[in-house]
This record gives C-alpha cells, sequence and structure tokens, in this order.
C-alpha cells in the first residue's frame, strides 16, 4: 500500500569524509535504507565490539524525535537511555489524531522494519470554511499526474470557489519557486506574515478567507496573520503541491496504540533503557572541552558521553529557566523567544448514527480565531468499525478559549461549532465524552521565529538537538520532521563519538525538471540584483 522511495540520502551535515569513515561506496547496492542501520560488521570486529565498554548516550525526550534517535543509536551498539519527563513513554510529540502523508516515507520506513500494519488506506478529506464545504481532495495516486500545480489545481474539487478566485493563486508560484528551503530563503520570507504574502501576490479576498486561511487553520495551527509566511510555503509546496501528493493515511487506533507501543518494546529488546517521571534540570559539563558529562535530574545525575535533547519547545523552556548551563547560552536564551500553541481534542460518543462526510475534516471558520479537524472513528478506528452509534473526535487548534473551559461548555460549543458541517449533529445526544486539554504543545511557526529556533548542533559539541521545530533541510513538516531530526541526531552522535554507521535519512522527492529550472534561473537573477549598487539598501 505504501510505496517506497527508491532513492536515499545522507543528511545535509555529512561530508565526503564522514561517508568514508563508515565505509559507504557509490554504488546502488552499497547504500540501503536506514532501517538496516548501515553496513555489515566483519567477525572480528564484532568480537573487538564487545570487548570495549559501550558509550553512553542519555536522549532527553519520548515522542518522534527522541524514539527515532535512541532506535538508531542502539542499533549503532550504544548504551541508551531515554528520559521522559512526565507524558508517558512513547507519547506521541503532538496530540490528537495525526496524519500520515504520502511523500513522507522515513515512518512508513519504520513501521515495515517493525513488522507492523497500523495505517489505513489513502483517505478522502474535505475543508469547509465558515459557509460551508469549499474543497473536496481525492485520492491523488488514482488521478492522471499533472505538473506542479496544475494536478493540485485541477483534481481538487472546489465546491464553491469561483475559477476566476482559483487563478489568482497562480501568481504565488512565484514565492513558491523563490522559497528553495535554503537558509537565505527562510530569512527573506520569515519576517512577514503568511496574510501578507497572500496579499503581495495578488489572491483574492475569497480564496484568501475561504481557502488558504482555513487551510493555515489547520496546517500551521494557527491563523494567517499569525503564521510566517516561510512556514507557509514551506507547507504548501512540500505537502500540498509538489508532485501532487496530497494523499494521507491514518492509524487505525492511537499512534500511542498501533505505533509507539511496540516501538518501545522493540527498543526495550535492543537493551534501551526507558525511564519515566524524570524530568531534565540542568546539564554539568567539562570546563576544559565544554562537553556535557552528567545529565542532571533533580537529585539524580546521569553520565553521558553524548545527549540528545529532543522536547518540544514549551518543555526545553522550562529547562533553560532552571539550568546554570544553559541560561548562560545565547542559542538557549533565544529558545525563550518562542512559542507554542493550545490544543484541545474532544471525542464524543453520540446515542445514533450521524452522516460524516469523509475520514477527515478540516474545519475553521469559527471567528476566524481556531480551526478544527474532525475524525469520523467508526471509519477511521478499527475498536469502532462495528459500533451502532457514531464516534467522532474533533481536534482544536490554537484553542486558547476552549482551554479554561469545563468539559460540559466544552461539549456544548463543540457541538454548536460542528452543527454547520454535520447534518442532525443537534438531535443526537452526547452518551460519553473524553477530552484533552494540551497546554502550548504545537509549535507556533509566528513571524520572526525562526532566527531563534536551533540547529541540530549547540555550542556543546557533544549535545545535539532534535524536534519539529529544529532547523533542517529535509522539507519534512509535523511528525516526519520530528522522526527525521530524531535520525539526523543520532548521526551527529555516530560521527561525534566515531562508533557505527550512519543512518539513511529518506529524502522528500526532488524537485519536478520545470520546478528545478525555474529555480535555478530565479537563483542567478538574485545573484545577478544582489550585484546591482544600492541592491540592498531598501527595506526588502
Amino acid at each position: 500500500m505504501l510505496a517506497m522511495s527508491k532513492w536515499f540520502t545522507l543528511t545535509p551535515f555529512m561530508s565526503n569524509s564522514f561517508s568514508k569513515r563508515v565505509g559507504f561506496s557509490n554504488s546502488p547496492g552499497s547504500v540501503r535504507a536506514h532501517v538496516n542501520g548501515g553496513g555489515d560488521d566483519t567477525n572480528n570486529s564484532k568480537n573487538n565490539d564487545k570487548k570495549k565498554k559501550k558509550k553512553k548516550v542519555v536522549v532527553v525526550g519520548s515522542g518522534w524525535a527522541g524514539l527515532g534517535a535512541a532506535h538508531h543509536l542502539c542499533k549503532q551498539g550504544y548504551d541508551v537511555t531515554v528520559l521522559d519527563g512526565g507524558d508517558g513513554i512513547g507519547s506521541p510529540d503532538n496530540v490528537g489524531i495525526e496524519g500520515f502523508w504520502y511523500p513522507y516515507k522515513n515512518i512508513f520506513s519504520l513501521v515495515d522494519e517493525l513488522g507492523i500494519k497500523p495505517f489505513t488506506s489513502w483517505t478522502k478529506s474535505a475543508q469547509y470554511s465558515g459557509e460551508g464545504l469549499e474543497v473536496e481532495f481525492p485520492v491523488y495516486q488514482e488521478l492522471p499526474q499533472l505538473p506542479t500545480p496544475l494536478g493540485t489545481l485541477y483534481h481538487t474539487q472546489f465546491v464553491r470557489l469561483p475559477l476566476v478566485d482559483r487563478l489568482t493563486s497562480l501568481p504565488l508560484m512565484a514565492a513558491v519557486i523563490d522559497f528553495d528551503n535554503t537558509d537565505v530563503a527562510w530569512k527573506k520570507y520569515d519576517s512577514i506574515t503568511a496574510r501578507e504574502l497572500f496579499k503581495r501576490f495578488g489572491c483574492s479576498e475569497r480564496l484568501y478567507q475561504d481557502i488558504f486561511g482555513p487551510l493555515l487553520q489547520v496546517g500551521l495551527f494557527a491563523p494567517a496573520e499569525q503564521c510566517s509566511a516561510a512556514a507557509t510555503l514551506g507547507l504548501l509546496y512540500y505537502l500540498t503541491l509538489a508532485h501532487q501528493h496530497f494523499d494521507v493515511a491514518f492509524c487505525r487506533g492511537t499512534t500511542k496504540q498501533k505505533i509507539f507501543e511496540p516501538w518501545v518494546e522493540s527498543l526495550k529488546a535492543k537493551g534501551c533503557e526507558m525511564l519515566e517521571d524524570k524530568k531534565v534540570t540542568d546539564f554539568n559539563f567539562d570546563e576544559e572541552t565544554g562537553c556535557v558529562t552528567e545529565v542532571v535530574c533533580g537529585n539524580e545525575t546521569y553520565s553521558v558521553d553524548a545527549v540528545v535533547v529532543a522536547v518540544g519547545i514549551t518543555s526545553l523552556q522550562e529547562t533553560i529557566k532552571k539550568s546554570a548551563a544553559l541560561c548562560k547560552r545565547e542559542e538557549f536564551l533565544k529558545v525563550l523567544n518562542l512559542a507554542g500553541i493550545d490544543v484541545v481534542t474532544v471525542k464524543l460518543w453520540l446515542d445514533r448514527k450521524v452522516a460524516i462526510p469523509n475520514p477527515s475534516n478540516a474545519c475553521a471558520g469559527f471567528d476566524d480565531l481556531f480551526g478544527c479537524t474532525v475524525f469520523d472513528l467508526n471509519v477511521i478506528h478499527d475498536e469502532h468499525k462495528d459500533d451502532t452509534e457514531t464516534v467522532l473526535e474533533a481536534d482544536f487548534y490554537h484553542a486558547n478559549e476552549l482551554l479554561p473551559l469545563n468539559d460540559e461548555l466544552v461539549t456544548e460549543k463543540v457541538i454548536s461549532y460542528l452543527s454547520k458541517y454535520i447534518n442532525d449533529l443537534e438531535r443526537a445526544c452526547v452518551v460519553d465524552k473524553e477530552i484533552g486539554r494540551f497546554t502550548k504543545r504545537l509549535t507556533h511557526f509566528f513571524p520572526g521565529s525562526y532566527k531563534s529556533m536551533m540547529r541540530g548542533s549547540t555550542s556543546f559539541p557533544n549535545l545535539f538537538m532534535a524536534g519539529d521545530w529544529i532547523i533542517t533541510r529535509h522539507g519534512s513538516w509535523l511528525q516526519e520532521k520530528s522522526y527525521v531530526t530524531g535520525l539526523e541526531a543520532a548521526n551527529r552522535v555516530v560521527d561525534y563519538l566515531e562508533e557505527g554507521s550512519f543512518a539513511k535519512v529518506i529524502p522528500v522527492e526532488e524537485d519536478e525538471p520545470h520546478i528545478e529550472a525555474l529555480r535555478s534561473l530565479n537563483r542567478r537573477l538574485n545573484e545577478v540584483i544582489s550585484q546591482v549598487p544600492l541592491s540592498s539598501y531598501f527595506l526588502q
């Protein structure tokens, strides 16, 4: 079901000298997926490894990034300890129901290695604005492939939006071409809002209000005027426009049950130690080398040869404020400028069957403040397939106003909101409910946030970072980005400690020839413009 890309790449930070050290060659037969853990060792090297004392690596965080790093490092023979700060071992970074998108192959590769089949088939979805149904998304793989962006524009069913409004999206391709995911591109576009971006490139008011605005409220979890234009362009290109690959699958149960629990058991079987309720409060380091020597959790310390910090922004901010080591480093102090987004998840059991149009439905228009995705769990989750009543979940993003309400008020508001989109919902009675509140849990890519985000390496030579807010050139988003940065952090550990093989990260598909040609031309034009006198004088 889940097609695999046949091309693999080393992570971007690696040089040729790194690949020579671990014995990679350029022949196709020598390169395998990261799940195989690199090249085979000889019997002699295996015997020597047994005699050597294992190097200790502590991974802080047990979400996609943390377990991704631990997964590869365990296979390379390291003594790995995972510290969970209180969410529970094997709790996904994101909250609510996660979609797994066709362009991103690394998590699909992981579940193949684990020997599990957690996913639904590719599903259809829809998008609603305050005026009603706006867009129906087909399964694009079933349709003829057209060049970017024609496939998305032609095959997507726009229910209400006139053709003239759709055509006003075409000038935005100039910004998509200009944004090539480099550091220069991020700095250029990150300072402006998504709304300003759409205004500059001539999008119609209706296209913005009914299509792009709602899309960002569920894609970047915030209103467009609070989203970075750089993050917007990255999301639009890699997830919705490129290669006509806007297809999504879901777990046939919770992500924790279907993926994380078997994954954690697999790691334990490889010798990985999992410790719960271990909040990191500080790091001890050697003044001469600058290397971290111990991870401090209150009165407990853990000796390390290397550390991977793979937690969300809010958790790291709490640690920085307590840590004598981190609060003196500029790169960590900048993290205090970043922000998270509140999420409220609402699972409802109804007393009757109610027709929900699609397995997943993105909805916005709730006073333009927050968006949500509504899921039909009778279709998605195995445990509810045979239920005679409807079970649904609605995940609300940027849900500041819902967060302080009690369960009854939340339920009342949710039924009122969703009745706009789901017929007969108001006539149904809620027989049970399950409400989750997650403060500052999702990453907020607000305008200007890029300059405060961290890279995978730090000023401590043996402390490395991972997470969906860490800068990477891979091109992925959401949980795939978290997992990829975990693999990249593991590679940095391997490079620093000089033991083991690098993980191979499966790249997103390369640009189509016409996109690559346009980007090359655009880069040359930018180089010429930069040579013009006073070109940098005016505000860009």
